[in-house]
């Protein structure tokens, strides 16, 4: 029989069998796979993901920073304007302000905020300077920008809704009134003598000099004497001025709900003064209107 040559395998390039009695990371470094193929074993590889899982971290840290100094600004902004708007308006609690859009960083570095919501609360009556209460009043400001001297506060545009409930009509009227049957309109009982009543109703509108006018006056129910149609008549004639409104903001339209009253209004270059409004009230749109 032919017998086979013997060939020798003991140079690098070529195969040699795996020493079982070699440690594993030893075999994977040096074995089917050879040198240049091998696997990194466990403990390296953790050592390597170290500085990776670090440099992420440090890099997430970078981001959050601007976000959390981003809402620092925005707490503050908020406070300082609730602050404000508090001292001006005499609320017992300090509006909700809610700035709108992000980053504020940039908004405040430019001057302008872009969107400003702000919602207060029970605004009081002041003598012929607010002579009505306001339930809540709730402004949409595009564009605020402050003075230099921060005497004032402008919008470039504004949309306000001031709520008054049926009781504050009432004292101002010195006529308890309540919602009516129809839309837009409010109701009164009036009681006559010998126990008798009659009902009645007006309707509500807009008015120049952001006041709420009564139109259209009727007896809805009973008998009314005249005399008592001819007192009526005086209670409705002279339209109620809103005067806790910011400067520039218009009356629109008003509607009855089933609290009261809600007056809309919307404006350009619409101005805030607080340390007017504290002394005096918002200034009214047109003072030669107000009753």
């Amino acid at each position: 029989m032919h017998q086979q040559p013997h060939h020798d395998y003991d140079h690098d390039d070529r195969y040699q069998p795996e020493d079982p009695g070699q440690p594993y990371e030893t075999q994977g470094a040096q074995g089917v796979h050879g040198v240049h193929g091998a696997q990194e074993p466990y403990a390296t590889r953790r050592k390597l993901r170290r500085p990776v899982v670090v440099a992420v971290a440090a890099l997430l840290a970078a981001a959050l920073v601007p976000v959390v100094a981003d809402r620092l600004a925005t707490a503050r902004v908020e406070a300082r304007t609730a602050e404000a708007f508090q001292e001006g308006m005499d609320t017992p609690r300090r509006p909700d302000v809610h700035v709108r859009g992000i980053p504020v960083l940039t908004q405040l570095a430019s001057g302008t905020l872009r969107h400003v919501d702000i919602t207060a609360h029970d605004i009081p009556a002041d003598g012929s300077a607010r002579p009505l209460p306001v339930s809540s009043l709730t402004l949409r400001l595009n564009g605020l920008r402050k003075s230099d001297d921060d005497s004032e506060a402008r919008a470039r545009s504004a949309t306000a809704t001031a709520a008054l409930s049926y009781a504050d009509v009432s004292d101002a009227l010195g006529l308890e009134v309540t919602r009516g049957t129809r839309p837009g309109e409010i109701g009164a009982r009036v009681l006559l003598p010998f126990g008798t009543e009659a009902t009645v109703s007006t309707t509500v509108s807009a008015a120049s000099g952001n006041r709420v006018a009564f139109r259209d006056f009727r007896v809805t129910g009973g008998a009314l004497p005249a005399a008592g149609q001819a007192l009526l008549d005086r209670v409705f004639e002279q339209p109620i001025p809103l005067r806790s409104i910011p400067e520039g903001l218009r009356l629109r339209s008003v509607t009855t709900t089933a609290t009261g009253i809600d007056a809309h209004f919307s404006g350009e270059s619409v101005t805030f003064r607080p340390d007017d409004t504290a002394r005096n009230g918002w200034a009214s749109e047109n003072p030669s209107h107000d009753a």
